[in-house]
């Protein structure tokens, strides 16, 4: 468990080391796993029609529910180490 929440940071800080810039959906994917591995399920009320990013973004971690903790941290640490080559 400790080791997986180091990698977890650890990816945090990889990210923001790649050169290029990631596509939408690889950015939706990697906030999705990030808030489903930090915080668990999305909660809140689903952002209003006019608030597209923040919708997009709400819906692709809603779209995670009951992926665990554990499961979401694994997928975005393999997700970033993927993007780094």
């Amino acid at each position: 468990m400790a080791d997986l929440k180091a990698a977890f940071a650890q990816a945090q800080i990889d990210v923001k080391t790649l050169t290029k810039r990631p596509s939408n959906e690889d950015l939706l994917t990697l906030y999705a796993l990030f808030k489903q591995g930090s915080s668990g399920d999305a909660s809140g009320d689903r952002p209003g029609m006019l608030d597209m990013v923040n919708r997009a973004k709400y819906d692709a971690w809603a779209k995670l529910k009951g992926t665990t903790t554990d499961a979401a941290m694994t997928q975005y640490v393999a997700k970033v180490k993927a993007m780094l080559g």
